[in-house]
């Protein structure tokens, strides 16, 4: 399968638009706006890097394109759980009795 540079630019302008809305929704007190431009980031690696490795033109770029899709999942995943986490900050812990 060849995916010459047009289609290639206009998956990675139309990944960045649907990145920038997804992060224009989320809500300030959910996501630090730092967080959510990354996760938004590595999601745009990550199809990049599925589409890398999925050619598989020669050895070495499949090789580049697992790590890279490696790198960019671990990113989002340890995104959503520091999210997690910041949010159990904010509720409200139950009180002990005796």
């Amino acid at each position: 399968m060849n995916i010459d540079f047009i289609t290639l630019a206009f998956v990675l302008v139309l990944a960045t638009f649907v990145g920038l809305e997804v992060v224009k929704n989320v809500s300030r007190l959910l996501h630090t706006p730092l967080m959510s431009l990354t996760n938004a980031i590595s999601a745009i690696a990550a199809v990049g890097s599925i589409i890398i490795a999925g050619e598989q033109i020669t050895t070495l770029s499949t090789i580049l394109g697992t790590v890279a899709l490696a790198a960019s999942m671990t990113n989002i995943v340890s995104g959503f759980l520091l999210t997690e986490r910041m949010l159990k900050m904010f509720k409200k812990r139950e009180s002990k009795k005796k």
